[in-house]
């Protein structure tokens, strides 16, 4: 029982909801206060702040949520391997991932794992760099794809592709003709600043260029990024992965300060039977794949 109350402790802990974490669990709402009421009355401490509108970690219950979390993926591991040792790889694996990589790889990763491995369960959270970054360190997701392995040592990393990073002008735009971008094209054209992830890779361009851009809209989506830049309103910076392929309305093109984003898979390093052919399956498929 003790292993279930830690179960429901971990997934509150993520969803911030006891509505949520019910369905997530599929048991009642009132199995998830009992849970925790009973957590809290073993431990003599409160685990949540709690309003009317929502919920938070007390400081303590993080402390405490990190052991709890070890504590299950140890569990997970002893399954898993028991289940190894009998000849069925079976498990389920939580994957954090961003965007760029949920449109294009994962859905040819998903059908090969269904194909190889149908007992795996793969459970995809996906989130910009920092939260997959904190989600690995605090043992929310297994494995995770990042940009930057600071402080990811407890892990193992496999690097799997240099992306490069494109500026996207209007076929409008008397840049389209252009080879190459200099600093000083990119610095005289209206910018506009993407909110999801690659704005982190763009501000490096800046600060290590020295480029300073003249941002008229910011905080656009993907799509709202490339529907401004079609209307010659702007120019961007993208990834290659993230530019939309065979539209003609848009052009891309390199930067003269070549520059990549490195994206990477990171796994634990006691990982469990089903983490590791996950990992393997995403490192023997990644360099495959065309996206052109």
């Amino acid at each position: 029982m003790t292993l279930v109350k830690y179960e429901i402790f971990s997934k509150v802990a993520e969803l911030n909801s006891f509505t949520k974490t019910a369905k997530a669990l599929n048991i009642t709402q009132s199995a998830v206060s009992h849970a925790i009421n009973s957590l809290e009355k073993e431990f003599a401490l409160p685990l949540f702040i709690r309003n009317h509108s929502s919920i938070k970690l007390t400081d303590n219950a993080e402390r405490l949520l990190i052991h709890v979390r070890q504590m299950l993926h140890q569990n997970n591991l002893l399954h898993e391997e028991v289940n190894a040792i009998n000849g069925l790889i079976k498990g389920k694996v939580r994957l954090g991932v961003f965007s760029s990589v949920t449109t294009t790889w994962i859905p040819s990763i998903m059908k090969e794992m269904e194909k190889q491995f149908p007992h795996i369960t793969i459970e995809l959270r996906e989130g910009n760099y920092a939260e997959i970054k904190s989600w690995l360190m605090n043992g929310e997701v297994d494995s995770g794809f990042v940009n930057n392995i600071e402080q990811l040592d407890t892990f193992n990393i496999k690097h799997l592709k240099q992306d490069r990073l494109l500026c996207i002008v209007s076929a409008q735009s008397p840049l389209q003709n252009e080879i190459k971008l200099s600093k000083e094209q990119v610095e005289e054209a209206p910018f506009i600043m993407p909110a999801f992830q690659c704005y982190e890779d763009i501000q490096i361009i800046f600060k290590e260029n020295n480029i300073e851009p003249a941002i008229k809209y910011e905080n656009m989506s993907e799509n709202s990024v490339v529907s401004m830049v079609e209307n010659n309103l702007g120019i961007s910076i993208m990834p290659e992965m993230v530019v939309p392929k065979n539209v003609h309305s848009i052009k891309a093109i390199p930067l003269e300060c070549d520059s990549y984003r490195t994206i990477s898979l990171a796994t634990r390093k006691n990982a469990s039977p089903a983490s590791k052919k996950l990992s393997a399956t995403i490192e023997r498929l990644v360099p495959t794949m065309n996206l052109s």
